[in-house]
């Protein structure tokens, strides 16, 4: 494996693997990356967290997860940015300069999407400038459709850069994951609009493999192993300018049983093979 520059390994590919273990396989790879999550780094210390990846001399490409900002309630909302501050201020002393968003679904009895968008769009009013003040920038992921209800009001790049463009490009972009956009004939032109304007935050791979599992969120296939041409998909965010770290971030029970650190070696060889 010697193209492995710019790849990036998200947390939760390999959740089995502890912090250390994961800081451990990446360095016997080579592997230069890691796309962390807040939960596993919480359980065991930010400040702990961030000297490990620093000492190894890793780079933190990104920090999942904030967003669900789509409550009505005015207690709920304002929970939902402290944690979202909080998320920034982690993001920024594990060195990353990016925190993905996750938007969140359909508050309870409501079947109004228009509302919940612009209920985001008012959180990131608040949360743009606390983000850039902190050295950070907000990265809206778009989910697939099937999300929308229950995750993610916000489902295509379109719409995720209908929201971002009402901010300055240093505080709001866009999360481009090839498992939630493949399907769709416009990302490629929406990918070039968003590197139009600097907002291609961060790059993610993932594949469509079918059948989905029951429950759905756990059906992301290792690179290769379904229908989305990684290449192609490469090609799009490198015509946009994109020339940052790639993550395979993948939600797999399959992948979650077997030996962390095969899996990791087993998706830096695919990296290699469907991006080289």
């Amino acid at each position: 494996m010697t193209d492995l520059a710019r790849f990036s390994i998200n947390q939760m590919t390999v959740k089995q693997l502890s912090i250390p273990e994961l800081v451990d396989t990446c360095l016997e790879l080579g592997v230069p990356g890691v796309g962390l999550w807040r939960e596993p780094v919480q359980t065991y210390g930010v400040d702990a967290t961030a000297k490990l990846v620093r000492d190894a001399g890793l780079a933190v490409t990104t920090l999942c997860r904030g967003g669900f900002l789509t409550a009505i309630d005015p207690d709920e909302r304002a929970r939902a940015l402290d944690d979202n501050r909080r998320a920034v201020d982690e993001a920024a002393t594990l060195g990353t300069d990016v925190l993905v968003l996750v938007s969140g679904g359909l508050p309870a009895g409501s079947k109004d999407l228009r509302a919940a968008r612009e209920r985001i769009a008012d959180a990131l009013a608040e949360l743009g400038p606390y983000a850039e003040d902190h050295g950070v920038k907000l990265a809206i992921e778009p989910l697939h459709p099937m999300f929308a209800s229950d995750r993610c009001v916000v489902s295509t790049l379109a719409q995720a850069l209908d929201l971002a463009e009402r901010f300055p490009a240093h505080q709001v972009g866009v999360t481009v994951d090839t498992y939630h956009i493949w399907w769709d004939d416009t990302a490629p032109e929406q990918i070039a609009r968003a590197g139009a304007s600097g907002r291609i935050h961060t790059f993610q791979l993932a594949d469509w493999t079918t059948p989905l599992p029951e429950g759905v969120l756990n059906g992301r296939g290792q690179i290769g192993d379904g229908a989305i041409d990684m290449r192609e998909w490469l090609g799009y965010v490198t015509a946009a300018g994109y020339t940052g770290p790639i993550e395979v971030e993948l939600f797999n029970d399959g992948l979650w049983a077997r030996d962390g650190r095969e899996v990791l070696a087993e998706t830096a060889e695919r990296f290699v093979t469907h991006t080289a």
